[in-house]
């Protein structure tokens, strides 16, 4: 297996930086390539930002920003690298020209994962000779803050890639989970996907404002799924009768919920309404402040929780 103490980001927008920032913290070396003329700016502005959340939650013990490159061409960029974390653009010509152009030059062991969130691996492996080494390596944004990684390997994947894969996210701090099954937007984007639908419904319906549904999920469930998913949290919901008693007990309820589900789609009409109910949430907050915020939140939930797992 090829050494994964060098590795490549593919892409230094906010993923790509992200992703940057953890790889350095971890002790390994990381070459960039972006086109973009203000991207060694932006990428190594990003990572001064993220470093001292890194140090905070113990993440960058063995990290130093000085071992980041950057270079003229994706090829030059994977030179030596056992690890290579795609984030291009999501669109298809772009990702098969760039796996065209980096695939005769790979180390031979080499794992690249690419970060799509709306291309499945299928339709990437279209962009290879050979797509053995090629998974998927899906995060949540921001990378070096929030665990998750969705790996998925499939019948053209190579014998202990995807475990490779796995094993080097563990290596640098991530959680994974398997996709078992082609599906587009692989699993946690469809969770997220299902309760926005029905956030936007809500609002819709005038049943609350977009304040008041975003707080009803940071405020109550939000927290449980924070420690433990929804189907374990029902289990322990009917005490020593399990998930068992649960569904006995909420058959009829679940399924009248299920059938009442708004089917919102979002339009010019629906985003105006959310941008307005987004704005008034925001108090005047920026971006900026608002994202600051937002990290400071998980920081603290990961050091709370980081001990317990």
């Amino acid at each position: 297996m090829a050494d994964n103490k060098h590795t490549t980001c593919l892409g230094g927008g906010t993923i790509g930086a992200s992703w940057a920032a953890l790889f350095l913290a971890s002790g390994r070396s990381v070459a960039v390539f972006d086109p973009s003329p203000d991207a060694e700016k932006q990428v190594r502005t990003y990572v001064e930002r993220a470093w001292p959340a890194l140090v905070e939650l113990g993440l960058a013990d063995n990290g130093a920003p000085g071992t980041l490159s950057f270079h003229s061409s994706a090829a030059a960029a994977v030179e030596g690298a056992g690890f290579v974390q795609e984030n291009v653009p999501e669109r298809l010509s772009i990702k098969h020209a760039t796996f065209a152009e980096i695939e005769p030059v790979l180390e031979k062991d080499a794992v690249v994962a690419s970060s799509a969130s709306g291309l499945t691996l299928s339709q990437m492996q279209g962009g290879w000779q050979d797509p053995g080494r090629l998974v998927l390596g899906h995060p949540f944004n921001p990378p070096h803050l929030i665990p998750l990684v969705e790996v998925m390997g499939n019948e053209r994947t190579h014998d202990g890639v995807v475990e490779a894969a796995e094993a080097f996210y563990k290596a640098v701090g991530k959680m994974t989970i398997r996709v078992r099954k082609e599906v587009n937007g692989h699993i946690a984007n469809r969770l997220q996907a299902a309760i926005w639908r029905e956030a936007i419904s809500l609002v819709q319906n005038g049943v609350a404002t977009v304040e008041d549904v975003d707080k009803a999920v940071w405020a109550g469930p939000g927290l449980r799924w924070a420690a433990m998913g929804p189907t374990m949290l029902f289990n322990l919901g009917a005490g020593d009768g399990g998930i068992q008693a649960f569904c006995d007990h909420f058959e009829g309820t679940f399924n009248s919920w299920w059938d009442d589900l708004g089917n919102a789609h979002l339009n010019s009409e629906v985003t105006q309404t959310l941008v307005e109910g987004v704005e008034e949430a925001s108090a005047g907050k920026s971006v900026a402040e608002l994202a600051a915020e937002r990290d400071a939140l998980i920081i603290a939930m990961q050091k709370a929780t980081r001990t317990l797992r």
